[in-house]
């Protein structure tokens, strides 16, 4: 019994010893020969885990790249100039106005100019002056009165011409604001419609002006005549030489 006993001992190990090689026999195989693929689900896992953040990162930096980009578009579109301007149309209208004042008649509008005109031509009346002289000076004054009338008229005509140019501006102006595309057009454009509303503002100061010379001229006309005329009254009524009986021919044949 024992002696069987060490036989199957000695057939197993011999089993053992014979099957050992064809244990080794795939790992000593050339590289061509078939290989045993080990699946590993907690490393597939892993690696799938990995790939997922690294993909969701490039994700990121692609979004974060698109929004950079649009904020420099959008910079771009906001420092971009507004391809529009009415200046050059504003200011010609402003010289338009500015030239009708210039051409004022008689009296200028100049501060040295009115005072000289007044101490010529409505101050006191000389006690001295002729009656020819008096008569010059009315009319003189009279002159100035219908000048300054006449120019008041010439600038309203003025301003009124200016209007149809304004409205032009006006419509182009809000078009561009209302079609800007960043904040420094608007910008531009409102600053554009601030100057349009300038440029009409010195248009009624330049009414004002012209309105209020005619008037003061007109006032001042009528303080002379007032003036003149309580002279012309002293004189007539100051004692004189009286009436002398003199010949008088009617006609030139001196029937």
């Amino acid at each position: 019994m024992t002696r069987f006993r060490s036989r199957t001992r000695a057939a197993r190990l011999a089993l053992s010893i014979l099957a050992a090689p064809l244990a080794l026999s795939p790992m000593l195989a050339p590289p061509a020969a078939a290989q045993w693929i080990v699946y590993d689900p907690t490393n597939y896992a892993q690696n799938v885990l990995t790939a997922t953040r690294a993909l969701q990162q490039i994700n990121n930096q692609i979004t974060s790249l698109q929004n950079e980009a649009t904020m420099l578009i959008n910079q771009a579109r906001n420092l971009a100039s507004l391809p529009f301007s009415s200046l050059q149309q504003l200011q010609q209208s402003v010289q338009r106005t500015q030239q009708l004042l210039n051409q004022a008649q008689n009296i200028a509008f100049d501060v040295q100019s009115i005072d000289r005109a007044f101490q010529q031509q409505y101050g006191n009346v000389s006690l001295s002056a002729s009656d020819q002289q008096l008569v010059t000076d009315a009319r003189t004054r009279w002159q100035n009165t219908v000048g300054g009338l006449q120019d008041s008229m010439r600038v309203q005509a003025g301003v009124v011409g200016n209007i149809d140019n304004n409205r032009t501006q006006m419509s182009a102006l809000v078009g561009q604001s209302q079609g800007a595309t960043g904040a420094l057009q608007a910008t531009q454009a409102g600053n554009q419609l601030l100057a349009l509303q300038a440029q009409q503002l010195t248009d009624l100061t330049a009414v004002v002006a012209a309105n209020g010379r005619a008037q003061a001229l007109q006032s001042a006309e009528q303080a002379a005549a007032a003036e003149q005329g309580r002279e012309q009254r002293r004189r007539f009524l100051t004692p004189g030489s009286g009436y002398q009986p003199g010949n008088a021919r009617m006609f030139q044949n001196g029937n």
